[in-house]
């Protein structure tokens, strides 16, 4: 099992200097998340946006559903179960970060996730643990799935998350309850919820993630 199918968005005319990883939420695909790139890459224009297909399919919609997968199952979400789910898919993101660092020559501390959803579970958990620092996670509408216990002695990476607060997926407590414990065990927190806003991207959060990711990758 690899994770082998991915979209791309690229500098025009010259060679990529800096990199985001985008990770989807559950039940959605790469090519969803992909379209952010052009408008977050007028904040990076030098980065290579890469937003693949999580690994397996998902087991939420009906069997043979095109194009949708998820990083781990969300049928049991107890904290546990979605924990084991994370520690599961983890060497697997691992490898996809290390093969496309090394096919673009980039070091990691170039490198930024983004997460939407589960796809911001999947960045938060990875992230800390990757063998090298990277510059910052920027996560929409997700949850750390830690009670910190496990974060002291791992990398402290800046992070950014944004999360509405009328969202009826991931409730806007797991957005206080990630805050609290991150900055708790050292890592640079900044981010924002947003009134009214549902399970969702909106302008204000583009803005606030792409100043985020020009900041994190300009001074790594």
């Amino acid at each position: 099992m690899s994770i082998s199918n991915f979209y791309e968005h690229k500098p025009a005319n010259v060679p990529p200097k800096q990199m985001i990883i985008m990770l989807h939420g559950v039940g959605s695909n790469g090519r969803d998340l992909i379209s952010l790139a052009p408008i977050l890459a007028k904040y990076v224009p030098e980065a290579v946006f890469i937003s693949p297909d999580a690994p397996f399919a998902c087991d939420m919609v009906p069997a043979g559903y095109p194009d949708a997968y998820q990083w781990f199952s969300l049928a049991n979400r107890e904290p546990s179960a979605m924990l084991k789910g994370v520690k599961t898919v983890f060497p697997l993101v691992e490898e996809f970060i290390e093969s496309q660092l090394e096919l673009y020559n980039l070091p990691a501390n170039k490198l930024s996730l983004l997460g939407f959803s589960q796809g911001t579970m999947t960045s938060l958990y990875a992230a800390p643990r990757l063998k090298s620092k990277i510059a910052g996670v920027l996560g929409y509408s997700g949850a750390l799935l830690s009670d910190g216990k496990d974060l002291a002695d791992l990398h402290k990476i800046p992070i950014h998350l944004i999360h509405g607060q009328a969202d009826d997926v991931v409730p806007v407590q797991a957005w206080d309850m990630a805050k609290n414990i991150l900055i708790s065990n050292g890592y640079e927190f900044s981010g924002h919820t947003t009134r009214g806003l549902t399970h969702s991207i909106d302008q204000a959060g583009i803005d606030s993630g792409g100043e985020f990711l020009k900041r994190v990758l300009a001074q790594s």
